[in-house]
């Protein structure tokens, strides 16, 4: 009768292991999976991600601090995954989000295709925008507004990611966090690309 008790426990942790979290890395065929008429993120995350592992570059990261001021610190990050793994959030170029966000697209006197995807209204998901800049095919800039509102925790951030001439050169993230019963936490951090 004492292992019967310990099957569910152990069935409940092998399912909440499988499940993983929305942040976790992308399976490496997770680029290769059918896509919807959205921007593929992941695919150009991974581009940029092969490119600056080959690279090695050393990065300026700004960190803005609880008191206002800002923290610079000069690094040489090893896994561009995981650096840029938060930037996953801003994927919306699943079969499931087929239809939920309307595209405009216009075109700038000098040469640049803006391409926006917005929620439509009354959808319920993280990703509010995103904004897709290129110009001739190659991405110049993409900006993501993401946020999340329910009775334990609101988020709003912005993720933005320059790459002139098709390469990464910088990258923001800035937010705030408000979890049930503690106060507002406001963060931005700032990257910049060396040579």
């Amino acid at each position: 009768m004492r292992k019967r008790g310990l099957v569910l426990p152990v069935a409940l942790a092998l399912l909440l292991t499988a499940c993983g979290t929305a942040t976790d890395a992308p399976a490496p065929n997770e680029t290769l999976r059918q896509h919807t008429s959205y921007f593929n993120l992941p695919a150009f995350l991974s581009e940029q991600t092969i490119e600056l592992n080959r690279r090695k570059p050393t990065v300026e990261k700004q960190v803005l601090l609880r008191d206002g001021g800002l923290e610079t610190e000069r690094l040489t990050p090893t896994d561009w995954a995981k650096e840029l793994q938060i930037f996953q959030q801003a994927d919306i170029d699943k079969p499931a989000l087929h239809g939920l966000y309307l595209v405009d697209s216009a075109a700038t006197p000098d040469g640049l295709l803006r391409r926006t995807y917005r929620r439509r209204p009354g959808v319920e998901q993280p990703v509010r925008q995103l904004l897709v800049v290129s110009r001739g095919g190659q991405v110049q800039q993409v900006r993501a507004t993401v946020s999340q509102d329910n009775p334990l925790v609101y988020s709003a951030k912005t993720l933005e990611l320059d790459s002139p001439n098709g390469q990464l050169s910088t990258y923001r993230v800035q937010g705030v966090q408000k979890l049930i019963l503690f106060d507002s936490v406001r963060y931005a951090v700032r990257v910049t690309i060396g040579q």
